[in-house]
């Protein structure tokens, strides 16, 4: 698999801790749901839109979008490295470190639950 070279991520967030970083300017720390960077050892992102909605469908079903939000983030304002690793047959990139609020470039709503 080559690994694709990418200007931004994508990165599912939960809304409410979202909020709580930018809100207190602390780098952001969540990796998925329920579970932090010191966790999981990185920050589970995506690489495109069909990535993200193949993330929603097998582990945030149970979620309302309303309590979701999509992290555009800017690769070139991350301290930590990105490494893309496989996970079934594709490769997603992880952050390897907190994601700096200064790097996420835009914040989207996610589709509704289907």
């Amino acid at each position: 698999m080559s690994v694709p070279k990418q200007d931004t991520l994508l990165h599912i967030a939960e809304r409410t801790h979202w909020e709580s970083a930018r809100a207190s300017g602390v780098s952001y720390t969540m990796s998925t749901l329920g579970r932090t960077l010191d966790d999981e050892g990185f920050i589970h992102c995506s690489s495109d839109l069909d990535q993200v909605d193949g993330v929603l469908g097998r582990f945030y079903g149970d979620v309302h979008r309303d309590d979701l939000a999509l992290l555009v983030v800017d690769v070139s304002r991350l301290d930590a490295p990105v490494r893309y690793e496989p996970a079934g047959d594709e490769l997603f990139p992880h952050v390897y470190g907190p994601i700096p609020i200064s790097a996420v470039i835009d914040v989207r709503a996610l589709p509704e639950n289907r």
